[in-house]
């Protein structure tokens, strides 16, 4: 039966992605929201939303519960859980079909069979895939996992059984680390899964990632949609993913796209799964240097690059086996066309150890025309939004394409250069770092390449620093609206060398820049300036992005000399609103705060006097300029 409305158990941008097939299909969409989502670009998008609970997950998004009555009370007949939260629960799963509604995923019991990864590994083997050497047993105790570790060999990894996005892994380079290594991992793991079980397994020095897109339906159909790979990675978390993989033979990706279907076939899938391998980077693509590393049971992040290289809707795929019906594709028809290239764009500062960054948005989106053939833009934010910090600092996916790899980065590199995210930090530019290195462009990148460059990558060029001033000085010297003689900053001074002068003021979040002077750099893209408000600029140049202001002498002097008003000096939210008309108030009395450039601002009575109106409330958002308090006349 075919769907008729679809609750998606999940937020930002991939609920925005699923709204998007509904819409083409049209199947009606409902949204489900925390207090901090209330007013978030997923929710505008859908056609319904329901509230689910206060703004950390365990009490909103991991309810699952309250997610399968949401569903129920508007009439929704399926839930797709996109990814994370609950995508992989298989507990969930089942409720939601115990509720009598279709799951858009694969079976609880397949969901099972994958999730921990000594199981999986086992099933694996049985299906003739390729597995690394380690040790999987029941046994915990460290006399046992020690022997164990010892015959596989140092270096090693642990692994907690149950994991899952980098957690419960620990390197052991040496056998004087394992017991150390050991008591880190099971705590962590308990604490991350509620399961303390680990697995060892040998390493790879320098390992890639890479893995197969597979699809199967309730008719026993299972294809593959070739390969991605995902091996710019930091900490174990994705950064830039490619399809297909960079130097891949035709046999090796015959190999382990079969592997990946045998696999699939072997606990009868159905639905959108991805089976990753390790894959050994010290040398060429071949049979013998890919393992099967674990099975992802739900639609990945990176699904997109497999959809520009097939020209497939994945979430239509989804949406068509768990409505009971056939793969629209044969094995024979899936093309394979070109190169694509996704690259995360999180709110977070690399420059300060990848700090996860929240608040205002107050410029967000490509700066230039998107030619939807080659570049595609998944966002789940806007101008104007509000990041939360409860959530994964993920808001948005650029991808592009081209013919070959070589096109397809080019056309990475450019459009992160146009790409501008003000008000909370961004990742844009150490993206373009990555995708602009011999490393990336050569393929001969793997999983700790990041972690080896530093600084390198992390820390934007003084010449991107040195250019964003220099930018907003143009503009505060530009004599285009001269109308008499002495208007023009020509710098004129009697006797002496012309000294042109503009003074401006850098984002303090913008731990990266350094005042110091820095020669011009020929070779550095130009800076994209976007005007915030009067006197208030976002610059972006290779994808680095600040604000900079223009010092206002006239107003600091107008509030040194006192007012009859108190006015919000740049756009932002009121935190409080301290004062009521009929008020008496002191000069300097802090009669409002409010949050701009991720700061709190305490806006300060300029005389004493008596308030005569308050024009605005606590939770507004105001624009620069705009009168908070007025003070009676004297």
């Amino acid at each position: 039966m075919k769907i008729q409305k679809l609750l998606v158990a999940n937020r930002g941008e991939i609920a925005c992605r699923i709204f998007e097939t509904c819409r083409e299909l049209g199947i009606a969409t409902v949204a489900v929201y925390s207090d901090a989502d209330a007013r978030a670009k997923h929710v505008r998008e859908a056609d319904e939303a329901v509230h689910i609970g206060p703004a950390p997950a365990p009490e909103s998004y991991l309810k699952g519960e309250t997610i399968i009555a949401a569903a129920s009370a508007v009439g929704a007949d399926a839930i797709h859980p996109g990814y994370g939260f609950l995508s992989e629960n298989a507990d969930f799963a089942e409720d939601v079909r115990n509720a009598g509604l279709i799951w858009v995923g694969p079976s609880p019991k397949a969901i099972r069979s994958m999730g921990p990864k000594d199981e999986a590994k086992r099933i694996a083997e049985e299906a003739g895939v390729p597995v690394l050497p380690g040790y999987r047993g029941e046994a915990q105790d460290a006399e046992t996992l020690t022997k164990a570790a010892k015959e596989i060999g140092f270096p090693l990894l642990i692994k907690a059984v149950a994991g899952g996005g980098g957690r419960g892994i620990r390197l052991v380079s040496k056998a004087a680390e394992l017991k150390a290594e050991l008591e880190s991992a099971v705590r962590e793991a308990e604490s991350a899964f509620g399961d303390g079980r680990v697995m060892l397994e040998k390493l790879v020095q320098q390992p890639r990632h890479i893995e197969v897109q597979v699809f199967g339906d309730s008719h026993g159909n299972v294809v593959h949609l070739y390969e991605r790979d995902c091996s710019l990675q930091r900490r174990r978390q994705k950064v830039i993913e490619e399809a297909p993989a960079p130097g891949m033979p035709e046999e090796v990706r015959a190999a382990m796209t079969d592997a990946a279907v045998r696999l699939a076939q072997a606990v009868g899938y159905e639905g959108a799964g991805t089976v990753e391998f390790i894959v050994d980077g010290s040398m060429p693509l071949a049979k013998d240097t890919f393992w099967f590393l674990e099975m992802n049971t739900r639609l990945q992040v990176e699904h997109p690059v497999t959809e520009m290289i097939t020209g497939q809707d994945l979430v239509a795929w989804q949406l068509l086996v768990a409505s009971g019906g056939e793969l629209p594709l044969s094995q024979a028809d899936i093309p394979l066309i070109g190169h694509a290239i996704e690259a995360r764009i999180c709110a977070e500062d690399p420059a300060d150890g990848f700090r996860p960054g929240a608040g205002l948005i107050l410029e967000f989106g490509l700066l230039e025309p998107v030619d939807g053939e080659i570049i595609r833009w998944d966002a789940g934010f806007e101008t104007g939004d509000r990041v939360p910090s409860n959530y994964d600092s993920m808001i948005a996916k650029l991808i592009v394409s081209g013919e070959t790899r070589d096109e397809a980065i080019d056309q990475l590199t450019e459009a992160l250069s146009h790409t501008q995210l003000a008000g909370v930090p961004s990742n844009t530019g150490f993206l373009r770092r990555c995708a602009l290195s011999d490393a990336f462009r050569t393929g001969t990148h793997h999983v700790n390449w990041i972690a080896e460059q530093g600084e390198a990558l992390t820390q934007p060029p003084g010449a991107h620093q040195h250019a964003c001033v220099l930018a907003v000085c143009d503009i505060e010297l530009d004599d285009a609206g001269a109308v008499m003689p002495w208007d023009i900053r020509d710098g004129f001074r009697a006797n002496a060398h012309a000294v042109r002068k503009a003074a401006v003021a850098v984002d303090t979040d913008a731990d990266w820049f350094d005042p110091a002077e820095h020669e011009v750099d020929p070779e550095a893209p130009l800076p994209f300036v976007t005007d915030l408000s009067p006197r208030r600029y976002a610059v972006t140049t290779g994808g680095d992005t600040v604000l900079v202001e223009v010092p206002d002498y006239d107003a600091d002097v107008e509030a040194v000399l006192g007012g009859d008003s108190v006015s919000a000096p740049m756009p932002g939210k009121l935190l409080a609103v301290n004062v009521k008309p009929g008020d008496t108030v002191a000069k300097g009395d802090a009669v409002a705060v409010m949050e701009a450039m991720k700061m709190e601002h305490s806006l300060a009575a300029p005389r004493d006097g008596i308030v005569e109106s308050v024009e605005a409330a606590t939770g507004d958002q105001v624009a620069e300029g705009d009168v908070l308090v007025t003070l009676e006349a004297e």
